[in-house]
């Protein structure tokens, strides 16, 4: 059988069954204060496939930080073919601060693939790209909403730039995969390998039934890719594939009572919430313009007019869609 070789990432070798956190210098804080990307690299003694899984991109997002908590405990990886790269504070700056953004306030997420001579935000995506991701096969991205929303557990690819994806997204097995093409700057537009981005839960909470989704999930993706043994688990659920969502806006300022919860079937012409000024001198529904399932959702009751409120993932088979979705809550409810 073959070995695999060393892994030299950072300057430093990592031998064939060991593991080893190797910190990557960052610019360091205005107070002299030394800033490190840590990066936990575990070598398989066989060859295989290289994957990253990534946290916290933006700061605020700490769902993914417990996934690969939870993961790099997992007496599974004890068996790993290939190599696995696990940083679980991509932002460290913005984590620190509780913020979604780096200390300039740029966006990292529009940012790669980033310039050693450029921005913070830039400086920080250049070593992402340079050391991590230029080394690697393959890889998942964990998000959340963003503050002050909420996300069903769903996984996004871009089927017209990478169809292999789709592979590996259904052996994850979330409710929903949504093809949602890329934008400039992002991570996943500059990988050139499958990069799968996990969308669920909300900024600054622990999620766990997202958590123990997404470990599970992520462990599938190895085993798919045969870094792990195979395993006789089964999926209860087939994932439904959305090609389209629309957000629904605020028809007026005031404070919103929404009627109904993610993940919910949505009819056109529903109402999903109401919204009234202080005063109860006006009053609006949100109406549905589309049929589908309810993915997405804001948590705060202070609305502005125009604000996005609920993400419906658009299809004319409502009732398939609603089904992954029990489906999916059934398999974790029982755990």
């Amino acid at each position: 059988m073959d070995k695999n070789a060393p892994f030299v990432i950072g300057g430093q070798a990592v031998a064939p069954g060991t593991r080893q956190t190797v910190d990557l210098p960052l610019p360091p804080l205005y107070t002299h204060t030394s800033v490190a990307l840590p990066v936990h690299v575990i070598n398989g003694k066989q060859p295989g496939p290289v994957m990253c899984v990534l946290a916290a991109l933006h700061g605020d997002e700490i769902n993914g930080v417990e996934i690969i908590r939870r993961l790099l405990a997992s007496s599974a990886l004890k068996r790993l073919s290939g190599t696995l790269l696990a940083v679980p504070v991509v932002n460290v700056y913005g984590f620190v601060q509780q913020s979604r953004y780096l200390p300039d306030r740029r966006d990292l997420n529009r940012s790669f693939p980033g310039s050693g001579r450029g921005s913070m935000a830039s400086r920080l995506a250049h070593t992402l790209t340079t050391e991590v991701i230029a080394k690697c096969t393959h890889g998942i991205d964990y998000h959340t909403a963003a503050g002050g929303r909420t996300n069903l557990p769903q996984i996004r690819i871009d089927l017209d730039l990478d169809p292999e994806a789709l592979a590996l997204a259904k052996a994850f097995a979330p409710p929903f995969i949504m093809d949602m093409g890329t934008r400039d700057g992002t991570l996943r537009d500059t990988c050139q390998f499958p990069m799968l981005l996990y969308e669920a839960g909300e900024a600054l909470r622990f999620d766990d039934v997202s958590i123990r989704a997404g470990l599970r999930g992520t462990l599938r993706v190895m085993r798919y890719l045969n870094m792990l043994p195979q395993t006789k688990s089964t999926v209860s659920h087939e994932p439904f594939i959305a090609n389209d969502s629309e957000w629904m806006r605020a028809p007026q300022s005031g404070i919103i009572r929404s009627s109904v919860p993610l993940g919910a079937a949505i009819k056109k012409g529903q109402v999903l919430g109401v919204i009234a000024d202080p005063l109860g001198g006006s009053q609006e529904s949100v109406v549905s313009r589309r049929n589908g399932v309810l993915i997405g959702m804001t948590k705060m009751p202070l609305v502005h007019e125009g604000e996005a409120l609920f993400h419906v993932a658009c299809t004319s088979e409502v009732k398939r869609a609603a089904q992954a979705v029990n489906e999916f809550h059934q398999g974790y409810d029982e755990l």
